[in-house]
């Protein structure tokens, strides 16, 4: 999978995509990822890429000339092109399932007051917010983007199975983990997990992952429960 991010902070970038999961799917050759500085599309002397906004207004806008140049030439024969804005649909795992099945995505990091609507009409295929806040720029959503969509590449966590049986993955919060020791300061592990009996273990999983989303995403629990009944052993809610 190739993806090509333009941005104003290039230097963002360095150390977080250099390590972990996407370092190892970047050395698999598995994610191809290059960054882009939009400042290298403009022909004037100050590298302009912003413009005070028609109508008035606080803050500057993304110029659509630069950003339309830039992604033409990066694009090639397809790609597809998402825009990191706080008005965009909100980013979940759903989402990056869809690009994780993407050849190839163009990210534009969203900066100042945002883009030229033009850019958004004509250019973007999509337009991704990763949270109901705001930050300073789209660098951070971007990497936020590429993190979740490059563990999902085939072959990038080493068993693909894990991404199957995670938080999201089914619509509901993930149950709770224990490890070594069976005991630690008085506090143990619920025996089920000692018992060996992996139908009961799972059962036992499936009740607590209700149980989390229920408690902390009632949100989540209301979009699953109408979607699909979920079923707690031979039970269905």
């Amino acid at each position: 999978m190739r993806v090509d991010v333009l941005t104003l902070f290039p230097a963002m970038f360095a150390g977080p995509l250099d390590e972990s999961i996407v370092r190892r799917a970047r050395d698999g050759g598995l994610l191809d990822l290059r960054i882009h500085d939009l400042r290298n599309w403009t022909h004037d002397r100050h590298k302009t890429v912003d413009d005070r906004p028609f109508g008035g207004g606080p803050g500057m806008v993304l110029k659509p000339e630069p950003l339309f140049e830039a992604v033409e030439s990066l694009r090639g024969d397809g790609g597809k092109v998402i825009l990191t804005s706080p008005s965009g649909r909100v980013f979940n795992q759903e989402v990056a399932r869809e690009l994780s099945r993407e050849s190839h995505v163009l990210i534009v990091c969203g900066s100042y007051e945002g883009f030229d609507e033009r850019i958004r009409e004509h250019l973007a295929d999509d337009d991704l917010s990763i949270g109901d806040y705001v930050l300073t720029n789209g660098a951070l959503p971007a990497m936020v983007i590429i993190d979740s969509v490059a563990r999902l590449l085939p072959g990038a966590l080493g068993d693909d199975k894990s991404s199957e049986d995670e938080s999201f993955s089914d619509g509901l919060l993930e149950y709770p983990h224990y490890t070594r020791p069976a005991e630690f300061r008085g506090w143990g592990v619920p025996e089920v997990l000692m018992s060996g009996n992996h139908a009961a273990i799972e059962h036992w999983r499936r009740q607590q992952a209700v149980r989390r989303t229920v408690e902390r995403r009632p949100d989540l629990w209301e979009k699953k429960r109408w979607e699909k009944p979920v079923r707690v052993g031979k039970t269905k809610i």
